[in-house]
Formats: C-alpha cells, structure tokens, sequence
C-alpha cells in the first residue's frame, strides 16, 4: 500500500491541536518502522448550503512501513455522540490527510468540540475537532494560484458526481455486494480542469497525469488486494496535457479475504497532489461500501 506523504501545512494543524496521554509520542516524534502510535489530525473545517458545518479529518500513523487495524470502540472513538462518526478503523503508515468528513448540526457552536481519541500499540492520543477560525478552508477551489477545482468523479458511467474531499460514511458513493475471493470490479470516471499552479508560478516540469486514483481499504475485518494496482493509471478519454481539461477511465478489482462488512475508500487528486501541497484543495474522495459473503 502506498505512504501519502504529509502536507506542511496540515502537519502543523496536526501538532497544534493533540492532547497526549503520559505514555504518548510528541507530534513532532520521527517515524519508526513498526510499532508507532497513531494520531488524528483535524485538518480543517468547511460550512454547508444547509447551515451545517463539517470537518475534514486525517491521521499521523507513525509507523512508516505498517499500516494498523483498530476497531471502532474504547481504542477509536470520537465523542460525543460516537463512539462511531464514521472514521476509519484502517490507518495507512505515514501522513494521511482529510480521509474523511463529520458533519455537525448548525447549532453547533464554535464552543463545542468533538474529542477523536486513539490507542495504538499501547500509546494513546486524542485531538479535538472544533471550528476554530484559523483552520476554515475552502477545498472545493478555487484555489488563488489557477482558480483550480477538484476533479468531478463517478463511480457508474452515468452515475452522480461527487467533488471534493466528502468521505462519508454516512453517504456512501456506491453500496455493493460480492463473496470472499470473488473480484469485485471498481470503476471510476473523472473530468478534471487540469490546472495547475506554483508558488513561483514556475511551470511544471515531467508533469504526472492530470489526475491519479488511489484505492484503499477504510474499514473491515480482513484484507484486500487490489489488482492490478491501488493506484490505477487511468485511461484518456480526453485531453492529457497541463490546462486541457481531462477526462478519464479507471478500473480495479477487489477481491476480499474474509467475509464480513467493508468499506473502500477512493482518493482521487489532480496536479496539486494530496492535501494540495498544503493548499487544502484540490482532490476528491469517496467511499464504497461492500457486503461480503462467505
């Protein structure tokens, strides 16, 4: 499974906002190979159409080459409310920024706050979710260099679309059944304004296709192989250069090694790479959920 690399800017959201148990890392701890803790990172907060108010949330798994499985419950919970809102019991090793959004109510103060508490190998951490004014961002664009958006995904080819960062487990993208050891074909769609900026304005040079796709798994018992590749290289169905804008077609399959409840997350990002190299703009993400039978 690939590392997502951190972006400097939600590093520093990261490191500003966590509380430590007695027995925890620092933030600013290095990464080890195995055995590290894990700490969420709130990496920002966005208000809605209807009043509400959702945050953008990630993680710091310090374990540089493994990825941990914690269970929703005492040692993954989000409170209050939860101890389930919908966040992953999967961490990826490394920096992951805003894999998922909770949504609160308009009524919910800026003297409120939700409390993501974390045990890992032993070591607990727990950061506070709360609107504070200096991490309001904006990530569906446009962002001030090139008036970028995030990519516009489907799942079906003539299926709704979904922009920006709004995994939710809560509103899944696509519900989906299948057997262990069965392949369960995944398919994604994305048109994309292919802009891209610079702080220098500087152009891109060796520029990496207009958009990327990564698959990983977000929640469930077992694990999944995806083939041939988490990281699809989508097919062009129009243009392919930097300012054309960009369609394409990717295809994965899933297969599944126990049976039980899963879900699939899909992180799909354009020039700007994940977490916009700090910009908090612009990528897309979506979960899928899956049945899986014996």
């Amino acid at each position: 499974m690939k590392r997502l690399l951190v972006a400097s800017g939600c590093a520093a959201v990261l490191a500003g906002s966590v509380f430590l148990s007695a027995q925890a890392q620092l933030p600013s701890a290095p990464q080890i190979r195995f055995g590290g803790s894990v700490t969420g990172a709130f990496d920002g907060w966005f208000d809605n159409a209807d009043g509400s108010h959702t945050f953008l949330v990630g993680y710091f798994n310090r374990s540089a080459e493994q990825a941990v499985d914690i269970p929703i419950g005492p040692n993954n919970r989000i409170e209050p409310g939860g101890p389930d809102m919908g966040q992953p019991t999967h961490f990826l090793a490394g920096r992951n920024v805003g894999m998922f959004t909770v949504t609160v109510p308009k009524d919910f103060t800026k003297q409120q706050k939700l409390t993501w508490t974390i045990v890992a190998n032993g070591i607990t951490n727990a950061i506070p979710l709360r609107m504070n004014t200096d991490y309001n961002v904006s990530p569906f664009g446009e962002d001030a260099g090139a008036g970028n958006r995030p990519p516009i995904v489907r799942f079906d080819e003539k299926g709704a679309t979904i922009t920006g960062p709004i995994a939710s487990m809560a509103k899944p993208v696509q519900r989906r059944t299948t057997s262990v050891s069965t392949p369960l074909a995944l398919n994604i769609w994305a048109d994309d304004d292919a802009k891209y900026s610079s702080g220098t304005n500087a152009p891109i040079r060796n520029p990496p296709p207009p958009v990327g796709v990564l698959w990983t798994k977000f929640r469930g018992p077992g694990p999944v192989t995806f083939q041939p590749s988490d990281a699809p290289k989508l097919d062009v169905l129009k243009g392919g250069k930097v300012g054309e804008p960009f369609s394409g077609k990717g295809a994965v399959t899933a297969t599944f090694s126990e049976p039980g409840d899963y879900a699939l997350l899909a992180i799909v990002t354009d020039y700007s790479g994940f977490g916009g190299g700090g910009e908090v703009c612009c990528w897309t993400t979506g979960i899928v959920t899956v049945t899986v039978t014996k």
